[in-house]
C-alpha cells in the first residue's frame, strides 16, 4: 500500500500513499516523452489531495532530464504569461518579446522551439489561476507534442476550474487527445492513514474521521502527535509556529501576504537578515523558489495569512509594495495586487493601468480588461474628467474584444458627459463612433447609425476633421452592410476629401468599404484589392481591421457562392483571430463557417460550427446565420417541428435590417411552409413583399434567387425576377438540366437537387430525390416522393435504410480536415503531423472518413475528390 518517497526538488515532498497507480502514469509519460514522443498529464485534486507531492516524486525520475517549473499565482489578477515568464530564462527566451507586444502565436512557436532542443520536464501548477494568455500557450504546446521531447505535467483544482474558465478547453484537450490524459487524486482511506500515524499514539480512524483523508492535513498532525488532536488544518500548520517569536511570526505574515513568493531583493528593504530566516527554517513552513520565499503549500499559507488581524493586512501590503516598487522590473500585476490589499487608491490606479498595458501586449484582453476595471473602480472622486474618460474607454475596447458588449456600450457611453464637460469634441465624436461600431455589433443597427450620425455631426460642427473622418468611414462600413452602396461610397469619398487625414488606418479602413462595396455590385477584381487591404493591416499590426476585412470577405464568398474561396479564407482567417486573441471575430467567421458548411451539404459540420456559435458568448449580429442551420438541418433531414430557432433569425433579422439578412430567413420560412404545408403570413404576406422591394439590391441576385425558388414551388410568384443569379436565371428559363449542373460545379449539392426536382422531366426529378437521399436530406427526399406519387410517376426510389445509407453530409470539422488531406494524397502519418495528432488517431478518422462517404478506399477519395468538394 505504502510508496516510499524519495529526496525530491519539490518542497514537501512524504512518503507516497496509494498513489502507486498515479506515479507509474506520470513516470511513464516522462520516459515515453524523454525518449522523443511528447505527452501530457493533467493530475486533478482538491487542495492538500497532494499533487506537488506527486509531481516531484515522479520527476526523480527525470535524472538528468531538464525539469522547468512554472507557477499559477493566486493574484487579485493573475500575470499575463505568468508560468511562462518563470521559465524563460531556462527557455533563452528572455522576456519573450512582451514589452515588444509579440504576437501570441509567434510566442507560442518560440516557447515550442525552444522546448525541442532536448528533452523537457514543463510543470504548470495551480492551473485553476492561471491566466487566458497561458491557457492558450499551453493548448498549443498540448496539441503538438507528438515528436517533440517534452512531458507536459499541469495541476489543477476541478472545482476551481468551471465553464467558463480559461482553462477548460485545454482541460477538455487533456479529457479526450492522444498522448494526454488526466489522473484524479481523491482523499486518503483509514488504512493509508494507519501507515503515516505508525509508530505514534494517534487513533488512525480518528485521525481519518478529523481529517476527512486528506493528506496535507494528515501529514500535519502526524509531525506533530504529542500535542491535542487540531480540529483544522489551520490549527495544524500554526502548531509548527508556536514557538516563533512575534518578530519572527510578522515575517511569515508578510511571506503569506505575496501569494507569487517574497522576492530575495526586496529582504533588506524588509529588515530580514540571516539568522532570522534561519529560524524560520526551523518551522518547516517555508521554501526557496524562483527567487524568492514561499510556503511549502498553499494550506499552510492561507493558515498564517488568516492570522493577520483585522487592518494589518493592508499595512503588510504597504510594505511589500514599497518595497517592490524600488527593484528593477518589478510585475506591474503584482504590485497591483498589494496596491489593492494595501488600500492605495492611487498606485492600484496607476499599477493596474500598466498591468492592463502588459496583459494587451501579451494579447490577455480578458486580463486587460479586468485591470482596467481595477483602475477606474480606484479612481480619486476628484480625478480629471478626462482621465476617467481615457479609462472607461480603453476599459470599453477590451470589452469589446472579449464579446462583453453590453458592458463596453455602457462604458463608453458613460464617456459622453465627460467629454462634454471637459470640453473635447474630438474625443466625444470619437466616443460615439465607437459606441456606433459596438451597437452594430450588437445587433442594433438603427442606434448604431444614429450613433455613427452623431459622431459626425459633433466632429462635423467642431471642425475635429480625423473625428469626422472616422465617424464617416463607420457610417460608410454599415451603409455598405445594409447593402446601399450609394451611401457608402459617397461616405468614402467624404472621407477622402477629409483635410489631415494620412495613410493609416483610417485611410485603409475607407479603402476597404469602397473596395467591399464594388465587390458587392459585381466588380470581381475588387475581391483582390480586398486581400490587399488586409494584407496590409496584418502588416502593420491593425489587427482588428484585417479580422475585419477577413469577415467580409469570406462572408460575401459564402453569399456569392464562391464556396472554395471562402474556404481559403477562413483557415486563414479563423487562426488569425486566435493567434490575435480577437473572440468577437472569430465568433462571426464560425457563424459564416458554419453557413459555407451547410451550403456544401457538410451538415454535421455545420451544426457544430452552429451549436458552437450559439452556446458562447459574442455578437448577437453573428447568430443568425447559425440559427438558420440549426433550424435547416433538422427540417430536412426529416426531424420533427417544433425549434425556435426561425424564431430567433427573425428576430434578428428585423433588429440587423439588411437585405442579405432578411431574404434568407424569409427563404426558411417558405421552405417550412413548403414542407408542413402550413399557412405563414411571414411568407405569403411578408416574402411576397419584401421580393418585390429587395430585388435589384446590390449584391442580392443569389439571396432574391432562392426566395423566389421557393415562392415559386409554393406558386406565390409565377416567375423568376431580374435579376437574380445564373442558376436561378437557367431554371426560370426552363434549363433545369444545366441549372442542376451549375450548381453541381458550385458545390451545392441540395440546390442541385432542388433544381433537379423543379424540372417537369421524370427522370430529373428521380435523379433530384437520389441526391437528397445521398445527402441525408430524407426530410425534403420524402417531400419529393409524394409529388412524385401524385403525379403518377413510375419507379419513385424507396427511402433507404439508415443502416445502408452512406453519410457525406455527416462529416465533423475534423474529419473534413482529414478528408481534404486524404485527397491530396497524404499519408496517415503525414496527417498526423500536418493536423498535430498521433497516428493511431489518424487511422480513426480516415476509418471514419472512408466509412460516411461510403468509399472504399484512399484512392476513391482522390478520384472523386472534386465531386465531394474537398479537391
Amino acid at each position: 500500500m505504502t510508496l516510499a518517497g524519495a529526496v525530491s526538488p519539490y518542497p514537501g515532498a512524504v512518503a507516497l500513499l496509494e498513489r502507486e497507480h498515479e506515479l507509474g502514469v506520470l513516470q511513464t509519460t516522462i520516459t515515453t516523452a524523454t525518449a522523443g514522443e511528447g505527452c501530457g498529464v493533467a493530475v486533478s485534486g482538491d487542495s492538500g489531495t497532494g499533487k506537488s507531492t506527486l509531481l516531484a516524486a515522479a520527476i526523480v525520475s527525470a535524472r538528468s532530464t531538464r525539469v522547468l517549473r512554472g507557477a499559477c499565482d493566486p493574484l487579485s489578477t493573475p500575470r499575463p504569461l505568468g508560468p511562462f515568464r518563470d521559465v524563460a530564462p531556462d527557455l533563452g527566451l528572455g522576456r519573450m518579446h512582451l514589452d515588444d507586444g509579440a504576437p501570441l502565436a509567434q510566442l507560442c512557436e518560440e516557447i515550442l522551439d525552444a522546448l525541442r532542443t532536448e528533452p523537457t520536464v514543463l510543470v504548470v501548477e495551480d492551473l485553476h489561476w492561471v491566466d487566458a494568455a497561458s491557457a492558450e500557450v499551453l493548448r498549443f504546446l498540448a496539441r503538438r507534442l507528438d515528436g517533440v521531447p517534452v512531458a507536459l505535467l499541469i495541476s489543477y483544482r476541478p472545482h476551481e476550474t468551471g465553464t467558463d474558465h480559461a482553462a477548460r478547453p485545454l482541460l477538455g484537450d487533456f479529457a479526450r487527445l492522444d498522448g494526454l490524459a488526466t489522473v484524479e487524486l481523491g482523499p486518503l482511506s483509514v488504512a493509508a492513514v494507519a501507515d503515516l500515524v505508525t509508530g505514534t499514539a494517534l487513533d488512525a480512524e480518528r485521525v481519518h474521521e478529523l481529517t476527512g483523508g486528506n493528506p496535507f492535513f494528515v501529514t500535519e498532525v502526524a509531525k506533530d502527535p504529542d500535542r491535542p488532536l487540531p480540529v483544522s488544518v489551520r490549527d495544524a500548520v500554526l502548531a509548527r509556529a508556536a514557538d516563533v517569536s512575534s518578530r519572527d511570526f510578522e515575517v511569515l505574515q508578510l511571506v503569506a501576504t505575496a501569494p507569487d513568493r517574497l522576492d530575495d531583493r526586496v529582504l533588506p528593504a524588509l529588515d530580514v537578515d540571516l539568522p532570522t530566516l534561519r529560524r524560520l527554517d526551523s518551522t518547516g513552513l517555508l521554501t526557496r523558489t524562483r527567487g524568492g520565499l514561499a510556503f511549502r503549500h498553499e494550506l499552510a499559507r492561507q493558515a498564517v495569512e488568516s492570522t493577520i488581524p483585522p487592518g494589518g493586512g493592508a499595512s503588510l501590503h504597504a510594505r511589500l509594495l514599497a518595497a517592490l516598487e524600488t527593484i528593477d522590473l518589478p510585475e506591474p500585476a503584482v504590485l497591483t495586487h498589494h496596491a489593492l490589499a494595501a488600500h492605495d487608491a492611487a498606485r492600484t490606479t496607476y499599477h493596474a493601468q500598466a498591468a492592463a498595458a502588459e496583459a494587451i501586449r501579451a494579447a490577455s484582453h480578458s486580463e486587460a480588461a479586468a485591470f482596467f476595471q481595477t483602475a477606474l473602480d480606484h479612481l480619486a472622486d476628484d480625478a480629471p474628467a478626462a482621465d476617467r474618460a481615457r479609462l472607461l474607454q480603453s476599459l470599453s475596447l477590451e470589452q469589446y474584444m472579449v464579446s462583453r458588449l453590453d458592458e463596453a456600450i455602457a462604458n463608453v457611453r458613460a464617456t459622453f458627459p465627460l467629454w462634454e464637460l471637459i470640453g473635447d469634441v474630438a474625443g466625444l465624436a470619437d466616443a460615439h463612433q465607437t459606441c456606433a461600431t459596438y451597437e452594430y455589433y450588437n445587433a442594433r443597427r438603427r442606434e448604431a447609425e444614429a450613433q455613427a450620425d452623431a459622431a459626425a455631426a459633433i466632429a462635423g460642427d467642431a471642425g475635429a476633421t480625423l473625428a469626422y473622418g472616422a465617424a464617416r468611414a463607420a457610417r460608410g462600413f454599415m451603409a455598405y452592410m445594409r447593402s446601399d452602396t450609394d451611401l457608402a461610397l459617397t461616405c468614402v469619398r467624404e472621407v477622402d476629401r477629409t483635410p489631415g487625414t494620412v495613410p493609416g488606418p483610417l485611410a485603409l479602413k475607407t479603402d476597404l468599404v469602397r473596395d467591399l462595396s464594388d465587390l458587392v455590385c459585381g466588380d470581381d477584381d475588387a475581391r483582390g484589392r480586398v486581400a490587399d487591404v488586409i494584407d496590409s493591416a496584418r502588416s502593420h499590426r491593425w489587427d482588428e481591421l484585417a479580422s475585419t476585412g477577413y469577415s467580409q470577405l469570406a462572408n460575401l464568398d459564402v453569399e456569392h457562392r464562391r464556396l472554395r474561396s471562402a474556404e481559403h479564407v477562413l483557415e486563414a482567417s479563423l487562426p488569425f483571430t486566435v493567434d490575435r486573441d480577437i473572440p468577437i471575430c472569430r465568433h462571426w467567421q464560425t457563424g459564416v463557417r458554419a453557413r459555407l458548411h451547410f451550403f456544401q451539404g457538410r451538415w454535421s459540420a455545420a451544426v457544430e460550427d452552429a451549436e458552437r456559435v450559439l452556446d458562447e458568448r459574442g455578437m448577437p449580429i453573428a447568430r443568425l446565420w447559425p440559427h438558420l442551420v440549426a433550424a435547416l438541418v433538422p427540417m430536412r433531414s426529416g426531424a420533427p417541428e417544433g425549434s425556435p430557432h426561425l424564431d430567433h433569425a427573425w428576430e434578428l433579422a428585423g433588429q440587423i435590417d439588411e437585405p442579405l439578412r432578411l431574404l434568407p430567413v424569409l427563404s426558411a420560412f417558405a421552405e417550412r411552409m413548403w414542407m408542413s404545408g402550413a399557412a405563414d403570413s411571414r411568407v405569403t404576406d411578408d416574402a411576397v413583399r419584401e421580393l418585390e422591394r429587395l430585388t435589384g439590391a446590390p449584391g442580392s441576385e443569389w439571396a432574391v434567387g432562392e426566395l423566389a425558388s421557393w415562392l415559386l414551388r409554393l406558386g406565390l410568384v409565377d416567375k423568376q425576377p431580374t435579376p437574380v443569379a445564373g442558376p436561378f436565371r437557367l431554371a426560370g428559363e426552363g434549363r433545369y438540366d444545366e441549372a442542376a449542373g451549375r450548381w453541381h460545379a458550385l458545390g451545392e449539392p441540395f440546390a442541385e437537387a432542388m433544381t433537379l426536382g423543379d424540372a417537369p422531366d421524370p427522370g430529373l426529378r428521380v435523379r433530384g430525390v437520389e441526391l437528397l437521399d445521398r445527402l441525408g436530406a430524407v426530410g425534403t427526399a420524402d417531400r419529393r416522393r409524394v409529388e412524385l406519387r401524385a403525379e403518377g410517376v413510375a419507379q419513385v426510389p424507396q427511402r433507404p435504410r439508415a443502416s445502408t445509407r452512406a453519410n457525406p453530409s455527416g462529416l465533423t470539422n475534423r474529419q473534413l480536415d482529414v478528408a481534404k488531406l486524404v485527397a491530396r494524397g497524404f499519408t496517415n502519418a503525414e496527417i498526423a503531423t500536418r493536423l498535430f495528432i498521433s497516428p493511431k488517431t489518424a487511422d480513426h478518422h480516415v476509418s471514419a472518413v472512408l466509412t460516411k462517404l461510403d468509399l472504399p478506399n484512399r484512392r476513391a477519395v482522390v478520384l472523386r475528390a472534386d465531386e465531394l468538394g474537398i479537391a
